[in-house]
């Protein structure tokens, strides 16, 4: 039913976000909601802008209201030979006098509250070498492989494995507040002092999309953004104790700077 009101020229269709005069109330976009949740409330109102343009329609034509269906995009009565797609039964529409449960026109208001949760799943594998004497590490290969359900846009979804992997990356490896415990002034003020994953530190990340349609939404959408960030730190620290089990390390905390490593390395020996 979407795909019938793609119909409408997208240099149509203007998107207004953020106006409170025409949107009062929303919890906004954030975590992994926002398709999902923005994907429900489309299916929702185009079944009621199907119905209102039905209802709308029979008065334009002059036809009977059960004798109105909606295909391929336009409006069409067994009883007449008009049809109209969105915007001519619009414009049309203009023209006549509607009565008061239709005065607004081809316009409805729908929101939707989401309260049964999504079960992405996924997949990430990391390589890594690890310099025992300075405990420098290097990540040498990452794969990862995300449940996103629909996959709407593959192109931006990989776009968003790629930077939550970094993330994630970040936090397990170099990313540290500091703070003077006098003043709590943070002493890791700038990139200076703050560690953050960078380019030239980073392998090329090889991702796939997994597709398992999730039953709590029409499209059946997953959250996409989030599978690499939560995956990344568990799969860093893994990796970095896998190389280092032999020397006899067996727990690390984040980040696993090479002072960290070097540290434990040290420990695990003089045990």
């Amino acid at each position: 039913m979407i795909s019938d009101l793609l119909h409408v020229p997208a240099e149509s269709v203007r998107i207004i976000l953020g106006d409170t005069d025409v949107v009062k109330v929303g919890g906004g976009s954030h975590s992994g909601r926002s398709m999902r949740h923005a994907a429900t409330v489309f299916s929702k109102a185009a079944v009621d802008l199907i119905a209102k343009g039905k209802a709308i329609a029979a008065i334009v034509m002059g036809a009977g209201p059960d004798s109105v269906s909606f295909s391929d995009g336009r409006f069409v009565s067994r009883d007449t030979n008009l049809t109209f797609d969105f915007l001519e039964l619009a414009a049309e529409a203009a023209r006549h006098k509607l009565p008061d449960a239709l005065k607004d026109g081809i316009a409805v208001v729908t929101d939707n509250e989401m309260h049964e949760p999504v079960f992405p799943n996924g997949t990430a594998i990391c390589e890594v070498e690890v310099d025992p004497d300075t405990g420098a590490v290097a990540i040498t290969r990452y794969a990862s492989i995300d449940d996103v359900g629909r996959c709407i846009n593959p192109l931006i979804v990989h776009g968003q494995t790629h930077g939550a992997i970094a993330q994630g990356v970040g936090q397990a490896m170099w990313e540290q507040i500091f703070l003077d415990p006098d003043s709590g002034q943070p002493l890791t003020g700038s990139l200076m002092d703050y560690g953050m994953p960078r380019a030239d530190i980073l392998p090329s990340f090889k991702t796939e999309i997994a597709e398992v349609l999730s039953p709590t939404n029409p499209l059946g959408i997953k959250a996409g953004g989030e599978g690499g960030t939560t995956a990344a730190p568990a799969v860093m620290v893994s990796a970095i104790l896998d190389a280092l089990g032999e020397l006899g390390v067996r727990d690390i905390t984040m980040p696993a700077t090479p002072y960290a490593v070097w540290t434990a390395i040290r420990k695990a020996k003089a045990q």
